[in-house]
């Protein structure tokens, strides 16, 4: 009884087997199936190549979310070089509550602002890639995929020694405010505390050293990540007056960073810029400097590099290798049915036509041949 069993179990199975094996005595291979086979095997191994790539490539997810964060402190990363020397000039910063910020994280050193050769071509690659990166926005996924920990990329030490005197004036360093709206400045003297706010001296200066033409090497918001570049990285502004007051409106956007090399919460910014000369006598009135007015976004944004999931490279991959088998399969079956349609067509007319001729052959031999009676 258990062999019984088995053995109609063992049928069971046969039946339901989807692969059924055909004899080699009833296949038949053809010039035509062996060059479909051909390209059909190419057309497979390039298009799998080419879907490996895919898989080994990332894309970068980004989400949106409410920053529910405010009580933390915004750290300003600044590196900006002023032509003006560092005694006539001072940096702090003023908050949206007239929260005077102390700048003790800023150093000022005495530079020269013209920059050496080695400089100017690092200066010019790096407007090089702001300009590439305003046509082309895919190009900042490059950069966070490549973003590591550190210190980010800064201009080289110049590598000679300049004859003149530094007369400008290099500010650079970080601070630490409040998450609100503020305003980071450079203008004509140095900071002092005021109870309404702040005040610089700036009557012991005189109005002929005045010069904002200024030079924005590094300005971020948040951790420094190297391989980012910010909007105004490499910004430079020559004035030809005295008297120049520079604005950029900035709109700062938290972001948190999670790639496969780093895992950082930093910010992006976007900067609209506006400039004008300082007349009273023409009605345009305000304070000679360089002014950064930032505002925070409510919207944080989560930006997470992913990769493709290895099932879903095998799906696919079955998907690319059965889909082309099967359609070269039909192309060749139905090229193969037209080919025979047409050539029996014209066969069978060949045929008929040969066939007729027969049939009158013989029709002519069996016609009956007429005799003669001979009469004695």
């Amino acid at each position: 009884m258990r062999r019984l069993t088995k053995k109609k179990a063992l049928n069971l199975v046969k039946e339901l087997d989807a692969f059924p094996k055909v004899p080699d005595s009833y296949v038949e291979t053809t010039a035509s199936g062996g060059t479909v086979s051909l390209i059909a095997f190419t057309l497979m191994a390039v298009l799998a190549f080419l879907e490996f790539f895919v898989y080994s490539d990332t894309w970068m997810k980004y989400e949106y979310e409410v920053d529910k964060d405010f009580s933390s402190k915004l750290r300003i990363n600044v590196d900006i070089t002023v032509a003006m020397r560092c005694q006539f000039v001072g940096a702090d910063v003023l908050d949206l509550a007239e929260t005077m910020v102390a700048s003790d994280g800023l150093k000022y050193e005495p530079v020269n602002f013209e920059l050496s050769p080695q400089q100017r071509l690092w200066h010019m690659t790096l407007l090089h890639i702001q300009e590439r990166l305003r046509e082309e926005q895919s190009l900042q996924n490059v950069l966070f995929k490549t973003a590591m920990k550190g210190a980010p990329a800064a201009l080289p030490p110049r590598e000679d020694s300049p004859t003149q005197s530094p007369e400008s004036c290099r500010i650079h360093g970080h601070l630490y405010v409040n998450k609100v709206a503020g305003n980071f400045h450079i203008t004509v003297g140095k900071a002092i505390p005021h109870p309404r706010g702040h005040a610089h001296l700036a009557a012991l200066v005189s109005h002929d050293t005045y010069n904002f033409s200024h030079r924005i090497d590094h300005l971020s918001f948040g951790e420094e990540i190297p391989g980012i570049i910010n909007p105004l990285d490499g910004t430079e502004k020559v004035s030809a007056d005295n008297n120049h007051m520079f604005q950029y409106f900035i709109t700062i956007v938290p972001t948190k960073l999670n790639t496969y090399q780093i895992s950082a919460d930093t910010h992006q910014y976007s900067v609209t810029e506006r400039e004008r000369v300082i007349n009273h006598a023409a009605g345009s009135h305000g304070v000679s400097g360089i002014f950064m007015k930032y505002d925070i976004s409510s919207l944080m944004v989560t930006v997470t590099e992913q990769h493709m999931p290895f099932w879903q490279f095998l799906v696919r991959l079955c998907g690319i290798i059965g889909g082309i088998f099967s359609t070269t399969g039909m192309l060749h079956g139905i090229v193969g049915f037209l080919t025979d349609v047409v050539c029996c067509h014209f066969q069978m007319g060949v045929y008929r036509h040969r066939e007729e001729r027969l049939l009158n052959e013989q029709a002519d031999n069996e016609s009956p041949v007429p005799t003669e009676n001979h009469s004695q």
